[in-house]
Parts: C-alpha cells; sequence; structure tokens
C-alpha cells in the first residue's frame, strides 16, 4: 500500500511540474526577454545616400547576461555599431565591441556616443516612415523594434 501512496505522490508532483512548464509563454521570435527598446529613429544624412543614424533607449532586465553586438536596418545595404571616442584633441567614430547587457543595464543610443550606422540606405527609408531594426545578440537572439525615419533637420 505504500509503494501505492508514493507511486501516487510522484505522479502528482510530475503532473504539477508538467503544469507549470506549459504555463511558460513560448519565446517569441525577435524579441528577446527583459529587453526594451522606446524612442527609435533613423536620422538621414544632409546629402541623400550617405549613412544613417539610428538612435534608441535600450533597456535589458533578463535573466541571462548577453551581448550585443551588431544591427540590421532594413532598407540599408549593412549596417554596424559604432562608438564615439574621445581621444586628445578629437572625438572620432569606431565600430563597437560587444556591449555587455546584465540585469539593469540601460543603454542611450544617441549623438556622441552609442549609435547604429545604416550604410547605404535605399529610398525605402525616406522622412515619415519607419524602419525595422534587428538587434543580433550572443546565442543567436534578435531583438526587433520598429524606428521612425526623420530628415536630416529634424530633432535626433
Amino acid at each position: 500500500m505504500k509503494k501505492i501512496g508514493f507511486a501516487l505522490a510522484g505522479a502528482l508532483v510530475l503532473s504539477a511540474c508538467a503544469e507549470e512548464q506549459a504555463a511558460e509563454p513560448a519565446p517569441v521570435e525577435g524579441v528577446v526577454p527583459g529587453m526594451t527598446v522606446e524612442n527609435g529613429r533613423v536620422v538621414l544624412a544632409p546629402v541623400s545616400g550617405n549613412p544613417a543614424a539610428v538612435y534608441f533607449d535600450l533597456s535589458y532586465d533578463g535573466e541571462r547576461a548577453l551581448s550585443l553586438y551588431d544591427a540590421e536596418v532594413a532598407g540599408a545595404g549593412d549596417a554596424m555599431i559604432h562608438q564615439t571616442v574621445v581621444e586628445p584633441g578629437q572625438n572620432r567614430m569606431v565600430e563597437s565591441v560587444p556591449i555587455p547587457l546584465t540585469a539593469g543595464t540601460t543603454i542611450e543610443f544617441k549623438p556622441g556616443d552609442y549609435h547604429v550606422m545604416a550604410m547605404q540606405p535605399s529610398s525605402d527609408l525616406a522622412a515619415g516612415g519607419t524602419a525595422e531594426v534587428t538587434l543580433k545578440l550572443s546565442g543567436g537572439g534578435t531583438h526587433k523594434f520598429t524606428a521612425d525615419v526623420r530628415a536630416a533637420g529634424d530633432e535626433r
């Protein structure tokens, strides 16, 4: 009788575990749990065809530590994450090393700091429209967001 009681108790525990696992939401493609991107904007260059800049506010409160290492911008031939570095007598843009993201990280991608350069922008990137931006993260994850496209003279 004790063996039957232990078997029933074990089955109930396994059943409860299965219910808990089933209750977890399935991963959403293009969304990293704990990551939020706001205020996304693509600012076009004054000269048509020159690279555009992508700015946004990123916050991460996920459980896993990640690294942001690359980006794609729909309507651009290529994109890369840049960082402005201050050197004696000058500021210059360099391609960014992977950016570590841990719980509580907030980063403002803004002029004079981190930003995404959208190279070879096509006519699909037009002021007043939107563009899909994809952030690429370690482990193969991606996080997609929509950014407003602004003209060169508009607020950055």
